[in-house]
C-alpha cells in the first residue's frame, strides 16, 4: 500500500469512527486544555483514535497530517511556508515527522500568546514528540496521553459487551466501533503497519523479524518482572540492543513499565519493574488466543487478566487526574499486584482471575498492609473475573473489574 492510500484508508476509518462513536473520558480534559494552553498534544500509540478525538471535539480547527510524505517534508525544510499554508487553529496530525517544525511552532504561539487552543498536535512514537516538546513549547504545551479503550468506555457504548470478549478483543477503538471487523486481521495487520512504520523509524533494527520475536518474547513475559538479559539471550541479541528495543517499544505505546514501590520504612527488595502489554488484544493475538475458549483454556490466562487489570487501573488513575501513582510491591517471598499511591495513603490490589475467590486470596494484601502500617492503608481488594463485588474476612473485598470504574 503506498502512503497516499495508507493515509485514505486511516481517514476513511476514522470517518466511519466518527459516526459510531464511543466517548472517550479523555474528553473533558481535552476541552479545558484548549481553553486554558496554546498549545495540546495528544500522545498514545497507533490506532488509538488520537485524531478521531480531536476531530470531533474541534471541528473548527485546520487539518493535515504528516503522514503524507509531501507535508511532511515541507513541514520540516519549510516550516515558515508550512504555517503560511495551514493557519492556526489547526491540528497537525503526527508531527513527530517534522522536528524541526516544533522551534516555529513556539514562535508562531509566542507571536500571540494571549490565545489558546491555537495548535493541537498528535504523535504515536512518544519519545522522539516529548523531545520536541520540551526542548521548543515547554510551559506552552498541555500533554495528555490517550490509551486504548477501557472497559468502562467500551460498556458506555455497549452494554453487552462480555467481560472475556472485552479481553480477547482488545480495547482498540475500531475493533468496537465496527464489531463485523475480524481481530486476528486486523492485528496482524497493525503489527505489519507498526513493524514498517513506527520500528524503522524510531530504532536502528536489522531485522525487523528478530524485533518481532522479541516483542514476542515480551508478550510471553507479560505481567512478570523484567529481565533483560533473559530477553536478549532468548532472541539472540546483545543487552544493549535489548535495552533499545524496549525503549522503542515503551515509546511508541506498545508496553508499559511497572515500577515497584517503597518506602524508607519498608523498602521492596526488588529494583527491577514488571513489563506489561499495553492492551490485551495485541497480547493475546501474539500468544495466538483467538478466541475466549482458548483464553480460559491458555496457561497464560493468570498474566492476561493481571494485564488487563493493570489497564483498567490506569484508565481509574487518568481519570482521577493522577500521573505515576501505580505501583507493584514485593519481596523475597510475597507480591501484591498493584499499589495506588493518593496522598501519601496506598490502595492495594491482588489480580485472581478466579470468579470465586477466597479469604486466603487476601493475605499477601494483609502481609502488606501489617509491614507499611494499617492507618497508610485505605483500602484492599482482589480483583477477580466476579460480575459484582462483594466482602472478604478482615476489611478486604472483591471488586470486579467493572468495579475499578
Amino acid at each position: 500500500m503506498t502512503d497516499s492510500n495508507r493515509v485514505f484508508a486511516k481517514y476513511a476509518i476514522e470517518s466511519y469512527i466518527l459516526r459510531m462513536w464511543i466517548p472517550r473520558d479523555v474528553e473533558t480534559r481535552l476541552r479545558r486544555s484548549v481553553r486554558t494552553r496554546p498549545v495540546v498534544v495528544l500522545t498514545g500509540a497507533r490506532q488509538t483514535g488520537k485524531t478521531s478525538t480531536l476531530r470531533r471535539l474541534f471541528p473548527r480547527h485546520g487539518f493535515v497530517s504528516l503522514d503524507l510524505p509531501t507535508e511532511a517534508e515541507q513541514a520540516e525544510k519549510e516550516p515558515e511556508a508550512f504555517l503560511r499554508r495551514h493557519p492556526a487553529p489547526l491540528l497537525i496530525d503526527e508531527v513527530q515527522y517534522a522536528p524541526h517544525l516544533f522551534r516555529h511552532l513556539k514562535a508562531a504561539v509566542d507571536a500571540e500568546r494571549g490565545k489558546n487552543g491555537q495548535y493541537l498536535l498528535t504523535g504515536s512514537q512518544k519519545f522522539t514528540l516529548m523531545k520536541g516538546v520540551s526542548e521548543s513549547l515547554a510551559g506552552r504545551a498541555d500533554i495528555v496521553e490517550l490509551e486504548t479503550l477501557s472497559l468502562a468506555e467500551i460498556r458506555s457504548a455497549l452494554p453487552k459487551t462480555g467481560l472475556d470478549d472485552s479481553i480477547v478483543r482488545g480495547g482498540f477503538p475500531e475493533l468496537h466501533a465496527n464489531p463485523e471487523i475480524d481481530a486476528a486481521a486486523f492485528y496482524n495487520s497493525y503489527l505489519a503497519t507498526y513493524l514498517e512504520r513506527d520500528v524503522r523509524s524510531l530504532a536502528n533494527v536489522g531485522s525487523l523479524r528478530d524485533f518481532e520475536r522479541f516483542l514476542r518474547a515480551c508478550a510471553l513475559r507479560s505481567a512478570n518482572l523484567l529481565n533483560k538479559a533473559d530477553l536478549a539471550r532468548d532472541i539472540g541479541i546483545s543487552p544493549s540492543t535489548a535495552n533499545l528495543w524496549l525503549s522503542t517499544l515503551e515509546a511508541s505505546g506498545q508496553i508499559v513499565l511497572l515500577e515497584p514501590w517503597f518506602s524508607n520504612r519498608t523498602k521492596s527488595i526488588i529494583k527491577s519493574p514488571k513489563l506489561y502489554l499495553a492492551d490485551t488484544g495485541l497480547l493475546c493475538a501474539l500468544l495466538n488466543i483467538r478466541s475466549e475458549g482458548a483464553l480460559r483454556q491458555s496457561p497464560s490466562a493468570g498474566a492476561i487478566w493481571e494485564t488487563y487489570v493493570f489497564a483498567q487501573l490506569r484508565a481509574r488513575e487518568r481519570r482521577a487526574g493522577r500521573a505515576s501513582s501505580l505501583f507493584f510491591w514485593r519481596d523475597r517471598t510475597r507480591e501484591v499486584d498493584f499499589v495506588a499511591e493518593a496522598g501519601g495513603r496506598l490502595e492495594l490490589f491482588e489480580a485472581k482471575w478466579s470468579e470465586l475467590p477466597a479469604n486466603t486470596d487476601a493475605s499477601n494484601l494483609a502481609f502488606v498492609r501489617a509491614a507499611v502500617g494499617r492507618a497508610r492503608i485505605t483500602s484492599g481488594a482482589v480483583v477477580c473475573r466476579a460480575s459484582h463485588g462483594f466482602p472478604l474476612a478482615d476489611g478486604f473485598r472483591v471488586a470486579s473489574a467493572a468495579d475499578l470504574a
